[in-house]
C-alpha cells in the first residue's frame, strides 16, 4: 500500500477534483489496484464521482479545522475537528 499522505496527515474529500486528477494520474501508471479513503468527505461539495473504499464520516459542508487541520496556518494545534465560523474565513 501506498499513501499520498504523511503519516498521521488527515485528509478531506471536498469537490474531489483533486483527487479525481491524482487517480486518473495513477492509473494510467497501470497499477494493481487503487484504493481511496478519507477521514472526511463532504457529499454536498463532491463534483466529480469518486469510488471512495473508506471513509470515516461524512461531514456538513462547512470549513473545518483542528487535529492538524488548519486555516491560515492557524488552529491546527486544536485536540478537537470544530468547524469554523464563516466570518472568519468570509473577511
Amino acid at each position: 500500500m501506498v499513501s499520498l499522505l504523511p503519516e498521521g496527515d488527515l485528509d478531506i474529500i471536498d469537490t474531489g477534483l483533486t483527487l479525481s486528477y491524482l487517480v486518473q494520474n495513477l492509473r494510467s501508471r497501470n497499477p494493481n489496484s487503487i484504493e481511496i479513503m478519507a477521514m472526511f468527505r463532504k457529499p454536498e461539495a463532491v463534483t466529480c464521482p469518486l469510488d471512495v473504499k473508506y471513509v470515516g464520516f461524512d461531514i456538513p459542508n462547512e470549513f473545518v479545522v483542528g487535529y492538524g487541520l488548519d486555516y491560515a496556518d492557524k488552529y491546527r494545534n486544536l485536540t478537537d475537528v470544530a468547524t469554523l465560523a464563516p466570518h472568519v474565513y468570509k473577511s
